[in-house]
């Protein structure tokens, strides 16, 4: 079946989650953080992740900036970074997330071939509003779409509902993209036709679903369409 529309998950997909960290690091003054931001960007994105699950599993959701303040906490404490400026910084940070280079011209290209264009993430609305306005990519979105809307985390079968709700495709209609495995997975096994993309170049997650296309970056995405 034609694919319709183009839905990507936010964090370590579009927007590059260890940015806040790597950026506090060149700030003057922060040598112990220069020291350390690698550990602190990994343990952050882990914590907030894991959090979620665990949230989504036990039914206590509460928004997901609440998980990220509660993931880095954690990150700072195991670096034994007791700096309250620096949690400031590093949160500010966080609502101003870079983009990657590729995601503009890959959404104008997606927009250009008549593709509805959004993200689906764990980020409530206010965080995306601002990760999105900062980077500058709102014109190629028709939605943002937050578990917000549902009250829990990925990878709840609700949370993929909402994109049949808001567009009226069937699944099989959808190109999802994630860079996280785990959301990929699931959202094969939803119905998604699903891309992976492997930043990182780990092994695959051993679940279910598994994604119809493995890639590296977000380039070449307008060719599966």
């Amino acid at each position: 079946m034609t694919i319709t529309t183009c839905v990507f998950d936010a964090y370590g997909t579009l927007f590059d989650v260890a940015a806040a960290a790597r950026v506090a690091a060149e700030e003057p003054g922060r040598e112990k953080l220069a020291e350390v931001w690698p550990q602190i960007a990994a343990d952050w994105r882990a914590k907030q992740l894991e959090y979620s699950w665990l949230r989504a599993v036990s039914g206590a959701y509460v928004p997901f900036w609440e998980v990220t303040k509660d993931g880095l906490d954690w990150a700072m404490e195991r670096a034994g970074l007791d700096d309250l400026e620096l949690r400031e910084r590093l949160l500010a940070l966080y609502w101003e997330l870079p983009a990657y280079k590729e995601v503009p011209f890959m959404l104008a290209h997606l927009k250009a071939a008549g593709k509805n264009c959004a993200i689906l993430s764990n980020g409530n609305k206010d965080m995306l509003d601002g990760a999105v306005d900062s980077a500058g990519i709102g014109l190629y979105l028709d939605a943002l779409l937050s578990v917000d809307q549902v009250g829990i985390f990925k990878p709840a079968t609700q949370v993929y509902d909402l994109v049949g709700a808001e567009f009226g495709c069937k699944p099989e209609e959808v190109l999802f993209v994630s860079s996280n495995g785990w959301d990929a997975g699931h959202a094969a096994a939803y119905g998604f036709q699903t891309v992976w993309v492997n930043r990182m170049g780990v092994p695959m997650d051993r679940l279910p679903g598994k994604p119809a296309h493995v890639l590296s970056d977000l380039t070449t995405i307008p060719e599966l369409v």
